[in-house]
C-alpha cells in the first residue's frame, strides 16, 4: 500500500486526535504542495440535531478508533463515477460536498 493509499484509506473511520481529543468521522483527506496531510474530520450532530463544524488535522496526530469504515469509499480511479452506479463520468449527476 503507498503512502496516498493509506491516507485515502482513513476517509470513513472513526478517529480521535491525540492533542485536542477531538473525535469524529474522517470525511476528507488533503494532500497540499507542501507535504501535509491532513484529515477533515467530522464530528457529527450536537444534542439539538445541528451539524457540528468539521475541523481539519495532521493526519499524524489521528488514531483509528474503529477500523470498520461507516459507509463504503468511493471509486477514485481516474475517469470514473463515484462507485461506478452511473455510466460514463460525463453523465453522472453531481454530487455536493
Amino acid at each position: 500500500m503507498t503512502q496516498v493509499e493509506k491516507h485515502l484509506s482513513l476517509l470513513g473511520l472513526r478517529v480521535e486526535d491525540k492533542v485536542t481529543k477531538a473525535v469524529g468521522v474522517v470525511d476528507s483527506i488533503s494532500f497540499d504542495l507542501y507535504g501535509c496531510v491532513q484529515a477533515g474530520l467530522n464530528p457529527g450532530m450536537d444534542k439539538d440535531n445541528k451539524q457540528l463544524e468539521c475541523r481539519w488535522y495532521d493526519v499524524s496526530r489521528l488514531t483509528v478508533l474503529d477500523e470498520t469504515p461507516v459507509m463504503s469509499q468511493p471509486n477514485y480511479e481516474y475517469g470514473q463515477v463515484a462507485r461506478g452506479e452511473h455510466g460514463p463520468a460525463d453523465k453522472a449527476p453531481r454530487h455536493q460536498c
